[in-house]
């Protein structure tokens, strides 16, 4: 089985995006007899999707997590829920800036991640990672590519999802204020983790995408 794990370049004037970071280093490793192939995803809302899409094309992978980096926040944060909108607070890597409007116009509200999101938590906070689910992941690039790897993989029987990481304490030590971080060695063995428990949990995998989002 193939694992398509995917990063973000940097963006928003950072150096580094530990979302790149993490995916580079287990790049080729072996878990539970997958192997792990990362893809580095631009931040702009028109290169991201094509590449993603040319990835998934050309391994067809058993089992795709993306990750993001979400600065502010002070643990691994497991998304539940890609919500079909663009809302950028900010201009993306080309400089453009999109406001209310859908990710893809004919999909629907949302879909919900097909991950065994609860057992990677469980499992993430027992090996002591600080770890945690999450109902928004914004309306960047990131949630937008969140949305495209749902819709792409509807039905197709693939789990998929997305996780947003800290920052690296270097990034935070030049933050005004300062802001949580999370070293990469710790970062790279949480997503080394999760990735293990997503290739080994049994729960069913959803046949196709939920209508809305969670309401409770």
């Amino acid at each position: 089985m193939n694992i398509l794990l995917t990063g973000f370049e940097p963006f928003g004037g950072e150096a580094i995006n530990p979302s790149w970071e993490v995916a580079r280093a287990l790049d080729g490793q072996l878990i539970a007899g997958a192997t792990v192939h990362a893809c580095c995803l631009p931040t702009t809302f028109a290169g991201a999707p094509a590449v993603l899409g040319e990835a998934l094309a050309a391994l067809r992978p058993g089992l795709v997590i993306a990750l993001g980096q979400a600065s502010g926040r002070a643990e691994v944060s497991i998304e539940r829920v890609a919500v079909n909108l663009i809302d950028a607070r900010i201009a993306d890597n080309a400089g453009e800036r999109p406001q209310d409007v859908p990710v893809r116009a004919d999909a629907p509200a949302a879909y919900f991640s097909t991950l065994p999101i609860k057992a990677m938590r469980d499992a993430l906070r027992a090996a002591g990672h600080p770890a945690g689910l999450s109902l928004s992941a914004g309306a960047f690039v990131c949630n937008q590519i969140f949305f495209e790897l749902q819709h792409r993989l509807a039905g197709q029987g693939v789990r998929s999802g997305f996780i947003h990481l800290p920052a690296l304490p270097e990034q935070a030590a030049r933050a005004q204020p300062c802001v949580p971080s999370m070293g990469l060695a710790a970062q790279i063995d949480a997503i080394r983790l999760a990735l293990a428990v997503a290739l080994a949990d049994e729960l069913p995998v959803p046949a196709g995408p939920d209508e809305g989002a969670p309401t409770s």
